[in-house]
């Protein structure tokens, strides 16, 4: 992993390390600035990028991730159409919109907000979509291709964990990798990725057995369960790469990670930021996602020009 291993593989101990940052929200920017210049190539080419964003009911978390992706798109010159439900809406209901959606050539991309409210199904939703308009990563088909290695729309949040990770210098190959959370949507997108990466890779659940111990073999932890302060220092090997996907609100309003900031950063080489760290790069991968699949939708028609 370049200096940042070469300088904590020779730590001894005795003095508190102080980790490197691995800022997202900076990557972030970069980011989006090169989905907005292709995106105002494909505009000017006739293809104006398009996303379509469902949300079902008033989750006010959902409302404020919905506006967020809404701003994004305005700024990148994205077309954003947001469709709001009642909570009462019907499952047929909400599968004829997707339907709607998958048919009109100007969407390039839907996302349906996550959770969505009791008796709807999350995975009749998810198959339905397109897999070319699905920007998520979600759908079989697309998880599928990331399972053999193949080029595809790859999971936002894991996407963006392995640009920071890339960006940061900090080498795969070769090295322990411990994944703490089994979820589709990180915890077994991230582990495939880093596995393509040829990283040694152990995914770790509620299920598994003396758990610090395991997390203390990592040389790059991945933490994605929802459990504030689920990861303590003590738990983390002096100069690891810490990644702390966790977004948990406590009761004071403050928002933390899943791993213990304060005692983690005195032993890690390199720490995620909660926040400002893995969310700002999920919502960049989706407007990358949704440029990209614009693009992929329409070669026969750009061919042309």
């Amino acid at each position: 992993m370049g200096a940042l291993w070469a300088y904590f593989s020779n730590w001894q101990g005795g003095e508190d390390l102080s980790a490197k940052l691995l800022d997202g929200k900076a990557l972030a920017s970069r980011v989006k600035e090169t989905v907005r210049c292709d995106a105002e190539r494909l505009t000017a080419s006739g293809v104006v990028p398009g996303l379509a964003v469902v949300l079902v009911g008033d989750d006010p978390a959902s409302r404020i991730y919905v506006r967020n992706k809404e701003k994004n798109c305005q700024e990148l010159g994205i077309r954003s159409e947001v469709y709001r439900l009642p909570a009462t809406t019907t499952q047929a209901e909400l599968n004829a919109l997707i339907q709607k959606l998958n048919a009109d050539a100007k969407i390039n991309g839907i996302l349906v907000q996550l959770p969505l409210p009791a008796p709807l199904k999350e995975e009749e939703v998810t198959y339905l979509i397109k897999p070319e308009k699905d920007v998520d990563g979600f759908h079989p088909f697309n998880l599928g291709r990331l399972l053999r290695g193949e080029d595809g729309i790859c999971p936002c949040t894991p996407a963006g964990i392995m640009a920071l990770i890339k960006e940061s210098g900090i080498e795969v190959c070769g090295r322990e990798c411990v994944v703490v959370g089994r979820s589709n949507i990180v915890g077994k997108p991230v582990a495939q990725l880093l596995l393509q990466e040829h990283g040694t890779v152990t995914i770790c659940h509620s299920r598994t057995r003396d758990l610090p111990t395991m997390i203390r073999r990592a040389d790059l932890l991945v933490v994605a369960v929802g459990k504030a302060g689920l990861v303590e220092g003590t738990m983390v090997k002096p100069g690891a790469v810490v990644i702390d996907v966790g977004m948990n609100r406590l009761p004071s309003g403050k928002v933390v990670g899943d791993v213990d900031f304060s005692s983690v950063s005195k032993v890690a080489g390199a720490i995620t930021p909660v926040p400002g760290g893995v969310g700002p790069m999920t919502i960049a991968m989706l407007m990358k996602n949704t440029v990209r699949a614009a693009l992929l939708q329409n070669q026969d028609k750009l061919g042309k020009n």
